[in-house]
């Protein structure tokens, strides 16, 4: 087991800023669905053109880079040392500033690698997490605070494929969500007995357990797992915590984990390969949660307690666009949008009213890679990235307007899956082997 490292913080721990709402600080960025009030973001750009600066990746993963003051935080795998990363860099000059080695191993399968799950920051700490359990806490200038792995203290992970959900924070309480399996389902996993999925809630100061509560689901084998990442969403003054997984969506208090409403399912016939990738994301007082496979999107009315009923769901997509097997919808301005892979290499982008689910538009974005990144936005404008590296520009608003494609690599055998992170006249773009800082 890793030990906690101690040390002393006084110095400098209170001197640095407090994250703001231009900052792009967690994954889904400030509001947690997608959406920056950054201003004059990147309109045209190439790989050559508007270019900032350009760090090479000493390994591919599908984390998101975090922007919280003048620093960029992101995770990596170090592919030639099969090490996993923290790593960070000044946003203006693209400077390394710190890396650390926070565990080793690249990955369970082919499919991707431990380095999944994108840091999250404070403007104090920034948090790492990563596929194997391990966790790590550090300051912004990078001291380490405390390290450990939570499969050691909390039970091995038990996923058929490699298990990745980024970190939230709220207040002093770093959340992390085990959607798994209750039983062994690799060689490793031997020894371990049953397993139940769980909320938990670690002191950003040391790691200490703040809670543990079960959320329990009634899904069978891999429709138990899921890879997506739990959000704080404020409803009538009351921030809850939303969960998609185990084919249902909950709400829970964040404070003490407690469950306090549950819809479900989308999988009544209780299909056993249903893992759910899709994050939940919210806005208008309503909460989306994708089911997987080329089902539907359901929409749920927030505000209900206890198991909810199919009267508290708005809407369910019955356009085939409407439908994300691994993208998490983007919630701007007022409407929500929601990536959608179709058969003959049809990549669409979909403008969807929250309360009725009417769809305003849906478009082929004419892209050739299949698109995995989640839709990120700022600025009035929309940026979407394929794993080819295709960077697509679309307009927000009820008028479907493609502003600007642009490859920005590595091409057709490529597969990035990291979101774009946007802050003021900035855009950070991660391909597999490069991090791009674009902007006037």
């Amino acid at each position: 087991m890793k030990s906690i490292i101690p040390i002393t913080l006084a110095v400098s721990l209170f001197s640095w800023p407090l994250v703001t709402s231009a900052d792009w600080s967690n994954w889904r960025g400030p509001g947690m669905d997608g959406s920056s009030s950054a201003t004059n973001t990147p309109a045209s750009f190439s790989r050559d053109k508007d270019v900032r600066w350009v760090a090479d990746m000493p390994g591919p993963a599908a984390s998101t880079p975090i922007i919280s003051g003048n620093s960029v935080f992101i995770s990596s795998t170090d592919q030639a040392r099969e090490n996993l990363l923290a790593l960070a860099y000044d946003l203006k000059s693209g400077q390394e500033l710190w890396r650390h080695v926070v565990g080793a191993g690249l990955k369970q399968d082919d499919r991707s690698n431990y380095a999944g799950a994108s840091p999250v920051s404070d403007g104090r700490h920034v948090v790492f997490f990563y596929g194997t359990g391990d966790i790590a806490v550090f300051t912004v200038g990078g001291k380490p605070v405390w390290r450990k792995n939570i499969q050691d203290e909390y039970g091995k992970f038990y996923f058929l494929w490699t298990f990745s959900t980024s970190p939230l924070l709220h207040g002093e309480k770093i959340i992390i969500q085990v959607l798994q399996r209750d039983t062994p389902v690799h060689k490793s996993h031997q020894g371990g007995g049953n397993h139940s999925p769980y909320l938990l809630a670690l002191s950003i100061k040391d790691g200490s357990k703040i809670y543990q509560v079960e959320r329990p689901d009634q899904a069978r084998a891999e429709s138990k797992e899921a890879f997506s990442t739990p959000i704080i969403y404020t409803h009538k003054g009351k921030a809850q915590i939303l969960v998609t997984g185990g084919d249902c969506i909950t709400g829970h208090d964040p404070e003490n984990g407690k469950e306090l409403w549950r819809w479900g399912t989308w999988n009544p016939d209780k299909i056993g390969h249903w893992r759910l990738v899709p994050s939940p994301v919210a806005g208008n007082g309503i909460a989306l949660a994708c089911a997987p496979k080329g089902a539907p999107v359901y929409a749920v009315k927030l505000g209900g307690n206890g198991k909810l009923n199919d009267s508290d769901i708005a809407w369910k997509s019955t356009n085939g666009n409407v439908s994300s097997d691994v993208a998490t919808p983007l919630f701007y301005r007022g409407h929500f949008y929601i990536v959608h892979n179709g058969r003959k290499r049809s990549h669409t982008l979909s403008c969807v009213e929250p309360e009725s689910g009417r769809v305003i538009w849906s478009e082929d974005l004419q892209v050739e890679g299949k698109i995995e990144a989640s839709p990120t936005a700022a600025d009035g404008k929309i940026y979407i990235v394929t794993h080819h590296g295709e960077v697509v520009i679309v307009a927000a608003g009820e008028k479907f307007r493609k502003l600007h494609k642009v490859e920005m690599g590595p091409g057709r055998n490529g597969r990035v899956r990291s979101s774009i992170a946007l802050a003021d006249g900035t855009a950070l773009i991660r391909t597999e082997h490069k991090l791009f800082c674009v902007g006037k």
